[in-house]
């Protein structure tokens, strides 16, 4: 009995020290949603109006030869994938990664290839044997601004006009709220159409634009793929913190339950300690008397 006291306070231990480090990273990844929260909120009403402006350009603009508009037979097509670097945010990165396999198994049943680029490392882990990967953004997600999206639209945009691939595809877990980031994919090359903007409500606003809509659309066109990358990095970052803290706050609860269990295992294996040193002490009482 004396060695399992021992081993059930020596789990007691180790779950309750568990329990301190999921409670601590609780509060750091509360911490960090917070910030990651106001900064996605805020960017939203700016994505938002750059959005309305290029639909209201591509229904003004009749014919264009900018490249990032043609529409060429699709038969290579790219995937920006876009998952955490660390894990323990339970379901969070598993959500995207499915989604894109769902993604890439529908396209290569209609004999279309696919490569990746992958932001977070658990997206480009878990794909590295399996598809092609032909960029990886890895450790950037602690701490970005625009300059990442930037740089990853300055690296598609020149591919896409140099016809390496022929459409583009994003895909990050939309912010919902705490508990609830869902998986999207959306189309970014080439750039929507009025049809899949007619989803979006009608603006009333008629802008005036100067100089030419054509010149304009050629600056707006890198300008709109680069918000809506953002946007992506900064739904991926708010929903992996609100992730986190969910699972951290479950396995806490988790860790709790263990502890008592334990404690009740712990007493009622000190009680059966107890009776049986006091059925030894009883049974040697009787036999003296029974020798006397």
């Amino acid at each position: 009995m004396g060695a399992s006291l021992k081993d059930i306070k020596r789990q007691s231990v180790a779950v309750d020290k568990t329990r301190q480090i999921t409670r601590a990273m609780n509060m750091v990844a509360a911490s960090k949603l917070k910030a990651a929260q106001i900064r996605m909120e805020n960017f939203r009403p700016y994505a938002g109006k750059l959005m309305e402006v290029f639909s209201s350009l591509t229904k003004r603009v009749v014919s264009t030869t900018n490249p990032l508009l043609a529409v060429r037979d699709s038969g290579r097509i790219r995937v920006i994938m876009m998952t955490s670097d660390r894990g323990l945010c339970g379901g969070f990165n598993t959500n995207v990664i499915r989604e894109v396999e769902r993604f890439i198994k529908r396209k290569t049943a209609e004999g279309q290839k696919i490569s990746l680029i992958s932001v977070g490392k658990k997206g480009r882990d878990f794909f590295k044997k399996k598809e092609s990967i032909v960029g990886a953004y890895v450790d950037k997600l602690s701490g970005f601004d625009i300059s990442l999206a930037a740089e990853i639209a300055g690296e598609v945009i020149p591919s896409f006009a140099a016809e390496e691939y022929d459409e583009l595809y994003l895909c990050y877990s939309e912010f919902r709220n705490v508990a609830s980031q869902k998986p999207v994919m959306i189309r970014l090359l080439p750039a929507a159409t009025d049809e899949e903007e007619s989803s979006e409500p009608e603006s009333t606003v008629d802008y005036i634009y100067e100089p030419s809509e054509e010149e304009l659309l050629a600056h707006i066109i890198p300008m709109y793929l680069r918000v809506l990358i953002y946007r992506g990095l900064l739904e991926t970052s708010a929903g992996e913190h609100g992730a986190r803290m969910v699972a951290m706050d479950n396995a806490t609860s988790n860790c709790e339950e263990m502890l008592q269990s334990l404690t009740q295992q712990f007493n009622r294996a000190r009680q059966a300690a107890i009776t049986a040193e006091l059925m030894d002490i009883v049974g040697g009482t009787e036999a003296l008397a029974a020798q006397k």
